[in-house]
């Protein structure tokens, strides 16, 4: 159920049809419903090992020699993945804002950790602004996947929009 509720939502967003998921899985209905009692039970469901990659790939890159890359490198999966699903960062966002103990708002949590340390890096080594703020970074990263998702070329828009943000963060300006 997990894979073919996967492959829907990429086809069509996490707003995918439950019953179509379900059909696809060769399952009924109700037994859908019994495994995942609501869709953002299943969207978690989904997401768990993507989340766990990411938060995994954030601790890696504490290590990494150039922190602007890191930092950017960090930057860009999140948003990657804010794309791999419409619709996904609003429901996400909401999760995080209406479910304080789910896996949602503890994956937010990882994520917030993760990026909060890449950009404390990256800022003590002087290669972004000094007033960049963790929580506004990351909303910005949310904002250009939830910006991009409906773009005839998202990713071209994403990229766009990140090449935009990425400026702004570099100490001194505009580069590359």
């Amino acid at each position: 159920m997990i894979e073919q509720a996967r492959i829907a939502f990429a086809e069509f967003g996490v707003d995918a049809s439950l019953d179509e998921i379900a059909r696809r899985a060769g399952v009924a209905s109700g037994t859908l419903y019994r495994h995942f009692p609501t869709r953002l039970d299943l969207i978690e469901a989904v997401l768990s090992e993507q989340m766990a990659q990411l938060v995994g790939l954030g601790h890696r890159l504490l290590t990494a020699e150039d922190e602007l890359d890191a930092l950017s490198t960090w930057l860009r999966a999140v948003l990657r993945h804010g794309l791999t699903y419409r619709g996904l960062s609003a429901a996400v966002m909401d999760s995080a804002l209406n479910h304080e103990d789910g896996p949602v708002s503890t994956w937010h949590a990882q994520l917030f950790e993760a990026g909060a340390a890449l950009l404390a890096r990256a800022r003590q080594a002087g290669v972004i602004v000094s007033d960049a703020n963790d929580a506004d970074v990351m909303k910005m990263i949310g904002a250009i996947a939830w910006a991009a998702q409906d773009a005839p070329d998202s990713s071209a828009q994403a990229d766009r929009l990140f090449a935009l943000l990425m400026n702004g963060l570099r100490h001194g300006g505009v580069h590359r």
